[in-house]
């Protein structure tokens, strides 16, 4: 399992959040989505056959692109 925690500059309110934990959770292979409002952070774990490019691209299509990677584990 891949864990990574990255800042989305556009989460400004409860519904950007729940947008997020709701469309990541959804794509096969993530394990777990934690967003939070307050410091516009998002943790995402997953496994096969999710991937960090699949990820971005999911952000990036629902208008929350990733920008600074904080911590990868």
């Amino acid at each position: 399992m891949t864990t990574k925690t990255f800042t989305v500059p556009n989460i400004s309110c409860g519904h950007c959040t729940h947008a997020i934990e709701m469309e990541l959770g959804e794509l096969a292979g993530v394990q777990s989505v934690k967003a939070e409002q307050e410091t516009k952070q998002v943790t995402v774990a997953w496994g096969d056959p999710a991937s960090w490019e699949k990820i971005q691209a999911l952000l990036q299509e629902i208008n929350y692109p990733p920008e600074g990677l904080i911590q990868i584990n």
